[in-house]
């Protein structure tokens, strides 16, 4: 296992715990680099205590010591004894006092003799057979004819106990320290995370149901703000992208629905008797006809989705005349010819800015109306508009309600669910959407009477 593979897996994988992990990291070494300044320090310190401790025996032991004379002599005091327990005195180089406790071969007396030997100031550290650390320093007494030397001793044990307990106890709250660093950490990032985690969970929640509720900024810190912010935004797409495919979806049903029943009420034809040459292939074409338009009509609308998504448009419009493309409209929506149908024009050709196949997607919703609602007669009239092309569709039906003009193209809305129609209420918004696609426009003029009129206005070719 490679080190990048070991330190992956030993990563935490939360947020919480990388934050954790980090904090305590940092507080580790914070805390290393302040517990070896604070024993250094303390360290230190107690030296500078036990160098005192020696000065302050050492200026003792110097007033027992008289330099005034041809030679040194030791005058004899009270506290003579205690003050010889750790005291060398030497004339010069020659011993002249040593402790009783120690010998002139011993590793103490051979240390002061070479802190005598140098005639200044001097400190050393000696340790015993028994370990333990034995501080010596030397103090030179200077007379008129001689010279002293006064050599006092510690045993620091003492002093080294009190550093290793400060060690021990400096590293003991470090871990302690350590300890809780991680896991107020790991309570103080649950906590400020657990807004995010909620905040997620109703995110999650809402785009699957495709819910009208957001989160907004108000009452908000500004990162929670933020993020919700950008949460609703991302609601948004989300819900726009939900509305998009059901509306591609309820359109396609809406738009195949008349190809596939005409290839049903056909193959039942044909299946109720035996049939001659001629009528199997009459219907063998009805049938492909029905299949060319639903593959046209899937085609146009897939084709509309795409191009709706990109900007500028990956393809050019194309032209269309208007006439054929009605005539074969109401032929087709009236194959039954049970309505005078006419077809008006005030010129032999009229071309609009729009492909055959998305003119006929326009075109055909308001024909289908017209020929179910008419009572007798609908017309399909084109003339010129100013830059565009006006398609008039108008049938002496019973009209539009007039309480139900302003949710005439909504989609699934329908003014009588009840009239035997078995329609999705998608037509007429599919019209005006792929109308406003190409820059034109589908509407209904509620003035008109008796009937309905329709008008299409599309970008002349």
């Amino acid at each position: 296992m490679t080190l990048d593979r070991l330190l992956r897996r030993l990563t935490p994988r939360t947020l919480r715990g990388r934050l954790s992990l980090v904090a305590l990291t940092t507080a580790g070494l914070l805390m290393t680099v302040l517990t070896v300044v604070f024993n250094a320090a303390t360290d230190r310190h107690l030296q500078h205590q036990a160098d005192g401790e020696l000065r302050s025996r050492a200026a003792a032991v110097a007033t027992t010591v008289d330099t005034s004379g041809p030679r040194v002599r030791v005058l004899e005091t009270a506290n003579d004894r205690l003050l010889d327990a750790n005291a060398w005195i030497y004339d010069g180089t020659r011993l002249l006092e040593k402790p009783p406790s120690t010998t002139a071969d011993s590793p103490p007396t051979r240390a002061a003799d070479r802190l005598a030997a140098q005639h200044a100031p001097a400190c050393t550290v000696l340790h015993t057979h028994d370990d333990l650390p034995l501080r010596l320093c030397s103090r030179p007494l200077s007379g008129r004819h001689t010279d002293a030397t006064v050599v006092t001793a510690l045993d620091l044990s003492p002093y080294r106990s009190s550093a290793d307990t400060l060690l021990w106890g400096s590293l003991i709250l470090d871990a302690v320290m350590l300890a809780c660093t991680y896991a107020l950490t790991r309570l103080a990032v649950g906590r400020a995370l657990r807004p995010v985690r909620t905040m997620t969970d109703q995110a999650t929640q809402w785009s699957a149901v495709s819910s009208d509720a957001r989160f907004g900024t108000a009452a908000q810190p500004v990162e929670l703000a933020r993020l919700g912010a950008s949460l609703d935004a991302l609601l948004d797409r989300i819900r726009t992208v939900l509305r998009h495919e059901q509306r591609l979806t309820g359109e396609l049903s809406h738009e195949l629905r008349t190809p596939l029943t005409r290839i049903v009420i056909e193959l039942d034809w044909w299946r109720a008797r035996p049939r001659t040459d001629a009528e199997t292939r009459a219907t063998h074409e009805v049938l492909a006809e029905a299949a060319r338009s639903m593959r046209t009509i899937c085609d146009t609308l897939l084709d509309d989705a795409r191009e709706s998504t990109l900007d500028p448009p990956a393809t050019a419009p194309g032209t269309t005349d208007v006439v054929p493309v009605l005539d074969r409209l109401l032929q087709r929506v009236d194959a039954e010819g049970r309505l005078t149908a006419t077809v008006e024009s005030e010129a032999t050709t009229l071309e609009v800015g729009v492909a055959p196949a998305l003119l006929e997607r326009i075109i055909s919703p308001l024909l289908a109306n017209a020929v179910r609602y008419a009572r007798s007669h609908v017309t399909a009239s084109a003339r010129h508009a100013p830059g565009a092309v006006r398609i008039d569709i108008v049938d002496d039906g019973p009209g539009v309600p007039s309480a139900f003009v302003d949710e005439l193209f909504q989609p699934g809305r329908r003014a009588d669910t009840g009239d035997g129609h078995e329609g999705a209420g998608l037509g007429l918004s599919l019209a005006r959407r792929l109308a406003l696609a190409v820059d034109g426009e589908v509407s209904y003029d509620p003035a008109y009477a008796p009937g309905a009129r329709f008008t299409v206005r599309l970008p002349a070719g």
